[in-house]
């Protein structure tokens, strides 16, 4: 097998076994990427240089018996949200083009003490929100399973690098899919684990109350190889948890007779109707895990819907507080498509947010009798085949909901992988959700249906010398004002109160969301209880 297709496992035991060199392995996978990034745009910043030194000090370390683990020598890359001390961290934005951290992500720390080849910082939808755009100082990452179709977003270039075969795994950030989206549209596996299991020191923030770490690899094995370094508790992060880590990698036994799996079929039957190649796909993989002994009955959650109303009327709200001085500074040096997704969040109000935050601790109440009659849950993951680059909408965003962000917003682990190709070749996937910090048991689901499938036999076809023609940048189009004159000025007035100095272009991106907040908002002031406490609600450190 070529070098640039091993996996994680596959690599380290040739590692171990000195019958490969990380240094080896490095050049193999510095020369790939020098021929074919071009094509895909993955890369923010290629460390090329310093990927060898590390490469050559692993390799004197294996030499010298001094054998770390199975992340030894690996290489591996980092959504551009991560620190990296003394490397460009840019968030994708040109309002972050001179930020380069003094020290690392605990995150990065861990793949590094791991023994972890970093091989650069990859490409992501500007701060890990909004995208594809065509407005940024990098081009968006493109599919290899097809140049001219999306990755999904955020983490992008996490899932177009590892599909590629530059790296055998990426670190991806998840507020509310941005993890499994990608990993659905590229064919590979991404876990979103429990909320606090994985540090978020040192990332860069979306949204406090969601962003979830985690990796993102060909297969299912490599996800628990990576979350066994990253997992366990940091006294940098306020949210993280301190809980027993098991061995992951000892959970994929192969065996899931008996295993009780609720189908939350009303998700992509009922609530945003899928495709019927991603309806059929689906089915097929119910029967493979029938087969496999599992037992799989229906179960129903709340409507996918509100879910997304919750997330994004605290998420959005979160984001625009972390950038607000700089949008208020400088709006114009953020790209279009953020712009229309973040500036609309002015018009939420406080209670507005209290309210989301209070129906979030009563989604988390809602799965507690779901987890006692399943012991893991299946849904269809974000839904493919990957649309064309062009026919990405700013607007769209207010308008619909999305099947990986109920998970974000109940917090346990989910994991995106393959199960099937579309007509057209592109990747279609499904979803494990299990409890929470019960990776293990989504883990061994995972792996035993991947070993029953023939998904990780199929890879992209890419050959060098291959480059697509890129537009020149361009912004998004500014979006037709249909909105009545009353609102425009409630609008405006909003905007201005929370500092805003918006030119014409801008105020249509924010007039587009105003239908979609109004309605958020209104279906969030559904009656609850005196008691009914926020998700969020203080606790003294540790």
């Amino acid at each position: 097998m070529d070098l640039h297709f091993l996996t994680i496992a596959e690599a380290a035991r040739q590692i171990e076994a000195k019958s490969l060199s990380p240094l080896e392995l490095v050049e193999t996978l510095l020369s790939r990427i020098e021929a074919i990034n071009p094509q895909l745009d993955a890369f923010v910043t290629l460390l090329g240089e310093q990927a060898l030194a590390a490469a050559r000090h692993a390799t004197d370390e294996v030499t010298a018996a001094r054998y770390l683990g199975p992340l030894h020598g690996i290489p591996f890359g980092l959504k551009d949200i991560y620190n990296s001390a003394g490397v460009l961290t840019s968030g994708h934005s040109r309002t972050a083009m001179d930020h380069v951290p003094d020290e690392d992500a605990t995150t990065t720390a861990r793949l590094r003490s791991a023994g972890g080849v970093l091989m650069g910082k990859l490409s992501t939808h500007e701060f890990a929100h909004g995208g594809p755009s065509f407005d940024l100082p990098w081009p968006p990452a493109r599919n290899p399973w097809n140049r001219d179709h999306q990755t999904g977003g955020s983490s992008s270039g996490s899932g177009a690098a590892v599909a590629a075969g530059f790296l055998f795994g990426a670190m991806g950030s998840d507020t509310g899919g941005s993890i499994r989206n990608p990993a659905a549209l590229c064919g590979i596996v991404g876990l979103k684990p429990t909320y606090g299991l994985v540090s978020r020191y040192g990332v860069m923030p979306n949204s406090y109350t969601f962003d979830h770490c985690g990796p993102m690899t060909w297969t299912v094995e490599d996800a628990a190889i990576m979350l066994q370094a990253l997992a366990g508790h940091d006294p940098k992060d306020p949210a993280s948890a301190s809980v027993d880590i098991p061995n992951y990698r000892a959970a994929l036994t192969g065996d899931i007779r008996g295993l009780k799996i609720g189908v939350v079929r009303h998700f992509w039957e009922e609530d945003h109707p899928a495709n019927d190649e991603v309806r059929t796909a689906m089915d097929a993989s119910i029967e493979v895990l029938r087969g496999l002994g599992a037992v799989c009955e229906d179960v129903r959650m709340e409507p996918m819907q509100a879910y997304y109303d919750t997330k994004v009327t605290i998420a959005e709200s979160e984001l625009f507080s972390v950038h607000r001085k700089a949008l208020m500074a400088q709006p114009g040096d953020f790209g279009g498509d953020f712009l229309a997704r973040v500036l609309p969040a002015c018009l939420f109000s406080g209670p507005d947010y209290v309210e989301a935050q209070r129906r979030r601790r009563l989604h988390v109440a809602r799965m507690e009798p779901i987890y006692a009659k399943h012991d893991v849950l299946l849904t269809a993951g974000p839904y493919g085949p990957a649309p064309r680059l062009d026919a990405h909408n700013t607007s769209s965003f207010w308008k619909g909901s999305n099947i990986a962000t109920p998970f974000d917003v109940t917090g346990g682990p989910a994991l995106a992988q393959c199960n099937g190709f579309s007509q057209s070749g592109l990747p279609l996937s499904l979803q494990f959700v299990g409890r929470p910090f019960d990776e293990t048991t989504v883990l061994r689901a995972a792996d035993a249906y991947e070993k029953a499938t023939p998904f990780r036999d199929r890879r992209p076809d890419l050959q060098p010398g291959l480059t697509p023609e890129r537009p020149d940048p361009y912004a998004p189009p500014t979006p037709e004002v249909t909105l009545d004159a009353a609102s425009q000025t409630f609008a405006a007035g909003m905007a201005k109160r929370a500092g805003l100095s918006l030119n014409e272009t801008q105020l249509a991106f924010l007039y587009r969301g105003v239908p979609g907040v109004f309605a958020m908002a209104d279906r969030l002031r559904e009656p609850i209880t005196w008691w009914d406490e926020p998700g969020n609600t203080f606790n003294f450190p540790d």
